[in-house]
């Protein structure tokens, strides 16, 4: 009989920085990007930054106007394992959905372990009623990594939002998501979220239902570990069944660091896969 997984097992398959080639030099670039990203679209008028959307420190988003009316809200959930960044790594992801005419959302959230992991889900739900109190039209989510889990939480049939919000949810985009928590209990990263068995079936959104109707994309670089990709096929899998419109992605050549790139280009598939 094989022995079971071990802690560093865990920690391993979970491990993106450590198996991707020049893994520390991404969050500064990212940051650069953001930084000209929000510059250049405050001196165009086009910028609201750090709106409060409730009472704590870091319940702030940016909002990016495109040029004329919009079609529509688009918002990102930025990933890092509950744990990490805010929304200023993230702006120039905004790129490609505002090149198409939608205004784009970008939150911060508390991070863990200040806050909890279904804290922070209550706490995302409220950054996407208070931007769609302000731009009207079809709404539509995405979100990277642990981001990936907060846009599913928000269509699942017990999620936060509120009903008005629900039906003009048109599309969810999961990009290298984390859809079933429970794996993550294992780790040493557990250390700081403080998932017990209870929250994390709670909030594996791979044990819920999906609202009816419901339209994804899970979407994950095929070069990822493989702990990403299986994450990613379980929800196509398993929504599937309740009957919501699923897609499944394996992009060629993308790792869990680069496969957000290209929603910064309007023209790219995984920005089609966003807004449409």
């Amino acid at each position: 009989m094989e022995n079971p997984p071990s802690k560093a097992d865990w920690d391993d398959a979970y491990d993106n920085g450590g198996h991707i080639d020049g893994a520390a030099g991404y969050a500064p670039k990212w940051a650069k990007q953001a930084l000209a990203f929000r510059d250049a679209l405050m001196a165009a008028g086009r910028a609201d930054l750090d709106l409060a959307y409730g009472p704590q420190e870091r319940d702030k988003l940016d909002l990016f106007r495109p040029i004329g009316t919009a079609r529509g809200l688009a918002v990102f959930a930025h990933g890092g394992f509950w744990k990490a960044f805010d929304k200023s790594t993230w702006s120039h992801l905004a790129g490609g959905a505002l090149a198409r005419g939608w205004a784009v959302c970008v939150p911060s959230y508390t991070l863990a372990p200040q806050a909890r992991i279904g804290q922070i889900t209550d706490q995302f739900a409220r950054a996407v009623q208070f931007a769609a109190q302000r731009i009207e039209g079809p709404i539509r989510l995405a979100g990277h990594s642990a981001g990936g889990h907060l846009v599913c939480r928000m269509v699942c049939q017990d999620g936060p939002l509120q009903i008005d919000i629900w039906g003009r949810i048109e599309h969810v985009l999961s990009i290298s998501g984390v859809h079933d928590l429970r794996p993550l209990r294992h780790t040493t990263m557990n250390e700081i979220l403080g998932l017990d068995e209870a929250e994390a079936a709670r909030e594996s959104v791979a044990l819920h239902r999906p609202l009816e109707p419901c339209s994804i994309t899970c979407w994950v670089g095929a070069d990822e570990r493989p702990a990403f990709v299986a994450q990613n096929d379980l929800l196509a899998r398993v929504w599937s069944g309740p009957g919501a419109m699923t897609e499944s992605v394996h992009a060629p050549g993308r790792h869990h660091f680069n496969v957000i790139d290209d929603l910064c280009d309007p023209e790219t598939e995984l920005t089609k896969a966003f807004i449409g």
